[in-house]
């Protein structure tokens, strides 16, 4: 027998109680009775999105989102910044390619956040640009960006809008759209929000929906105007993602009942805890600033293969966590503390860790990290 454990940055685990949830009978997304539980989803991604701007659910994963995100605020030609310090910065820099669009793509090594002073000195060079682009955290890197900071400096300029993308961010991550002034956000139902891959999340500002005024990219499915308007009727434009909606409202249920600051803080416990008890086995994290709270990505040791502990961990303990991408591929490896996650989780992919390393003939004492985080999680 090998159970298995997921902790790796998406899809993460479901709660037992949104999996009933979604198994009720099937209901019909035009009928009466689907409008109370798209209402309910609506005002439960306001509270998580702190705003009380329009957030939209999408059937597809975060990338449509993203994609929307693009063809629905701008026009071929426009001139954007794209931040790419990951895999997923790199993304934005292709989507906003594909449409066209005149892209000033600043590359952060990896492991590094970008300064928020580089943006704004492009910014104060050419006002005329329309949009910034970022993570909020980097899931390939695990880094997470200073999303306020970022956003006190788009805000100074009127025709410009900070987009972010917050797939696996959101919920691990204290983001204020309202408040911070973020014009474009962009989550995932397959992530914090502890759902099955799927859904898309896209919180919108009033400066962005003026922006929209003016988009002339294509857009058919990701028409985020028909989907403004059908939201107010409690509806989606094409046909709902029914079961995910009513596991979301779940969720919501289960997420509420913490509350936001409890959810921010145990997603900051478990990030720490991660970090130091990985320290304290003697291995280096691989983020040189600004860790992210969604997910540990750590620096395998010499001479030891990462994509190799990622293997072991899974098919020898039954853990799934995630291998390094692109030019770290077998240099580090990754672990998620994220959404449906808590301190036995974390004391889990720990002492994974150790005895992988040592199978694999590394000199690790056992217990020594296992013995840091349970110090650092005891409540």
């Amino acid at each position: 027998m090998l159970k298995r454990y997921l902790l790796a940055p998406g899809p993460t685990p479901v709660p037992s109680e949104a999996l009933l949830a979604m198994a009720m009978p099937m209901i019909h997304h035009r009928a009466p009775d689907f409008l109370p539980v798209l209402d309910a989803a609506k005002k439960g991604l306001q509270w998580l999105y702190q705003t009380k701007n329009d957030v939209l659910i999408l059937c597809s994963t975060g990338t449509g989102g993203m994609e929307g995100s693009v063809t629905n605020f701008f026009s071929p030609g426009d001139k954007a910044i794209t931040i790419n310090g990951g895999k997923f910065g790199e993304r934005w820099t292709k989507i906003c390619k594909a449409y066209n669009l005149n892209v000033d793509e600043i590359v952060v090594e990896w492991g590094h956040a970008v300064k928020p002073e580089t943006v704004e000195e492009k910014l104060k060079k050419d006002s005329s640009i329309k949009g910034v682009f970022v993570q909020a955290s980097e899931t390939s890197t695990g880094v997470y960006h200073d999303i306020k900071a970022l956003a006190q400096i788009v805000n100074k300029y009127e025709n410009t809008i900070l987009i972010v993308d917050a797939i696996s961010a959101l919920v691990a991550h204290d983001l204020r759209m309202d408040e911070w002034g973020i014009d474009v956000m962009i989550g995932g139902s397959q992530k914090g929000v502890m759902l099955p891959p799927g859904l898309a999340f896209v919180g919108i500002s009033e400066k962005a929906w003026k922006s929209a005024e003016s988009s002339k990219c294509p857009k058919f499915y990701f028409n985020f105007k028909k989907e403004r308007e059908n939201l107010a009727k409690n509806q989606t434009n094409f046909t709902s993602p029914v079961t995910l909606i009513i596991g979301l409202n779940e969720c919501f249920r289960i997420l509420q009942k913490e509350g936001l600051e409890n959810i921010f803080r145990r997603h900051e416990r478990l990030a720490n805890a991660t970090r130091k008890a990985m320290q304290a086995i003697g291995l280096d994290l691989y983020p040189k600033e600004s860790p992210s709270n969604a997910v540990t990505a750590v620096c395998a040791p010499p001479g030891v293969d990462g994509q190799a502990i990622y293997k072991n961990l899974r098919e020898k303990y039954g853990i799934t966590a995630a291998g390094g991408q692109d030019h770290v591929k077998g240099k580090i490896f990754r672990i998620a503390h994220l959404g449906y996650a808590d301190t036995f989780d974390v004391i889990t992919a720990v002492a994974g860790v150790e005895m992988v390393l040592k199978g694999l003939g590394h000199p690790v004492r056992l217990g020594s990290g296992v013995a840091v985080a349970e110090e650092l999680l005891l409540k």
